[in-house]
């Protein structure tokens, strides 16, 4: 049996900024301290979530820069300005560099996002991909929660998108509690979002199949979900 990600009332949110940002030598995996952050085999799928996020072109707001594989997808579609908040020192620094050789205007922020969120002025951006990794054992299933209602609509213009993940959730979510990942998200994801004040009517989504290697300790199921929320 797989240890679980976290380890009751464990909590990495003080250490998580100067921690270590270990890249392996094939740029494949991203691990801090000692978490499985971010794996190469997810790019169909974050290239998936970037697009929804992309779709309306204009100003795209992503929170979790990671190996830049979503990013990186971002960047080719038509968009105005790209805003990217990292919280890790390391992983920053590569944002930084990476930064430089985009072809739109990227906007790098450092910072955990709740402290760099409510910077950020009501109704400026076409779309928001969330996309951080759990800090704690207490909020690993919900922190996209508390930034989807308290920030995700007033941020957005009128019609504008958000798309999501939290793979070390919802992969916790598959590996017993849930066969169905749609029903999955149904029953975890969109009561939230409701709740936030997006209207159900305006949540839809997208699956796709995938194959995570057999190591992968965060993600063991074949399909993958992508969430697509408008702001009415």
């Amino acid at each position: 049996m797989s240890q679980p990600i976290f380890a009751s009332g464990e909590n990495c949110k003080t250490s998580w900024k100067e921690a270590g940002a270990d890249f392996n030598e094939a740029d494949t995996h991203l691990e801090i301290m000692g978490k499985p952050v971010m794996e190469r085999w997810e790019t169909p799928y974050m290239h998936m979530i970037a697009s929804v996020a992309a779709s309306k072109g204009g100003r795209v707001l992503e929170i979790g820069f990671g190996l830049a594989i979503a990013a990186t997808k971002i960047e080719e579609h038509n968009i105005e300005e790209h805003v990217i908040i990292e919280c890790n020192a390391g992983v920053f620094d590569r944002l930084k560099e990476w930064a430089k050789a985009q072809p739109h205007k990227v906007t790098p922020l450092l910072g955990l996002w709740e402290d760099v969120v409510p910077t950020l002025p009501d109704g400026q951006f076409d779309g928001i991909l969330y996309d951080t990794y759990p800090l704690s054992e207490e909020t690993w299933h919900t922190h996209q929660f508390e930034f989807i209602k308290g920030h995700a609509s007033r941020l957005l213009k009128p019609g504008g998108v958000l798309s999501y993940c939290n793979l070390t959730s919802w992969g916790e979510y598959m590996k017993g509690k849930y066969t169905d990942i749609v029903q999955m998200f149904q029953e975890t994801q969109i009561p939230q979002l409701v709740e936030a004040g997006f209207k159900k009517e305006n949540i839809s989504w997208d699956t796709m199949p995938i194959s995570p290697p057999a190591e992968c300790k965060y993600y063991a199921h074949n399909t993958m979900l992508a969430p697509r929320v408008i702001k009415q």
